[in-house]
């Protein structure tokens, strides 16, 4: 497991898929995280450019600002407030599915965002994606700009790597 600026981030694999769990608390409402989570107007300052049909069962569009991502998915799930999942790929790309929950606690929000189907080998690369992702988001929802990705990515990297080799 690994912790850094609020976030605990963790691996797992089984066979030839990985997974990565991150686990954060927002000192914001859940109604707040959840607009952060599912208006492309918001997403779009956050996480990336989102286009289509973000209804379940709907179809989107997606270029992530930290990893420059493109790629197509669908709203597996969405329930109002609660839990989002949704699967996606780059053309050609493995598919992935992102889970989203939030638990509400008075003015807090706890917040769980797990990760799963990627090749194992990259889980560790995962890892550091998915906490950026946490991390811009927790900065939006606190007035801040996103991270300088790359230099977060250095940062971040090493640590998953060494969690990924050794996830005892």
């Amino acid at each position: 497991m690994t912790q850094d600026s609020g976030v605990v981030g963790s691996l797992r694999v089984a066979g030839d898929a990985g997974a990565v769990r991150m686990e954060v608390r927002f000192g914001v409402p859940a109604g707040e995280v959840w607009a952060a989570l599912t208006e492309p107007a918001r997403l779009g300052r956050w996480y990336g450019e989102v286009t289509g049909d973000l209804r379940a069962g709907g179809q989107y569009q997606a270029h992530l600002f930290a990893s420059d991502w493109e790629g197509n998915g669908r709203i597996e799930a969405c329930e109002q407030g609660r839990r989002l999942v949704v699967s996606g790929a780059e053309p050609g790309g493995t598919e992935t599915t992102s889970e989203v929950t939030l638990t509400a606690d008075g003015t807090q929000t706890f917040l769980v965002w797990e990760e799963r189907g990627m090749p194992a080998a990259y889980v560790a690369a995962y890892g550091a994606g998915v906490q950026i992702h946490v991390e811009d988001l927790a900065a939006y929802l606190a007035g801040r700009e996103r991270c300088d990705a790359k230099a977060r990515w250095s940062e971040l990297e090493p640590h998953y790597a060494k969690l990924a080799a050794d996830p005892g």
